[in-house]
């Protein structure tokens, strides 16, 4: 039983969806640990009501922050600073999918980062991607930056209408796997996620 951590390359780059597709195919519960801004739908309960699984499926937030803002900058509105060791993987009876805040260097406090996050799991990494202009840097320098660090990476999942030139230089450059390709969709429902097969083995 696998758990993976659900990263970007950037914030609004479709980490939710990933997710809501990755617990799908893997029958997977699910867990934020820092949510900020609190106006619903959260991700966990937009993920909820896409996936159509019980809230027992879902974990709680370590951390709700009310502003939707980087988790720092959050957490010194609300009044908190973020303790990394307050961070612990819930017991799940099923593979559990962690999804992230923005990308791999959105700050957590004063001295960590979303990727010291990853490290400090010790997680298998999903970089979720745009398919447009402007993908193959971003892809390849957190390609980079998780290589730095020695994070396991299990490959990249691109979000998007099809470009397949972009989507063959973040594989050859990139040297990773493509998991899926979640093209535009009309809807985002349980059946259209379930639709898109994955390319390889998780």
């Amino acid at each position: 039983m696998q758990n993976y951590f659900i990263t970007g390359t950037d914030t609004h780059v479709g980490k939710s969806v990933a997710a809501a597709w990755c617990m799908l195919h893997l029958n997977a519960n699910y867990w934020k640990p820092m949510q900020s801004g609190l106006k619903p739908p959260t991700d966990t309960q937009w993920i909820q009501q896409i996936t159509g699984f019980s809230h027992t499926r879902f974990f709680e937030e370590t951390y709700r922050l009310r502003q939707p803002l980087s988790p720092h900058e959050a957490a010194k509105r609300d009044g908190i600073k973020i303790d990394m060791s307050a961070f612990a993987l819930p017991e799940s009876e099923r593979p559990l999918i962690i999804e992230g805040a923005g990308g791999l260097m959105v700050p957590i406090n004063r001295n960590n980062f979303v990727i010291d996050l990853i490290m400090q799991l010790e997680l298998p990494t999903i970089l979720v991607c745009r398919s447009g202009l402007g993908t193959i840097n971003h892809t390849l320098l957190s390609l980079d930056a998780l290589r730095a660090r020695k994070i396991n990476i299990a490959g990249v999942i691109i979000n998007g209408p099809k470009a397949p030139h972009n989507r063959e230089a973040i594989e050859e450059y990139g040297d990773v796997p493509v998991i899926a390709e979640i093209d535009q969709l009309e809807d985002i429902t349980q059946k259209s996620l379930l639709a898109i097969q994955p390319e390889i083995k998780l």
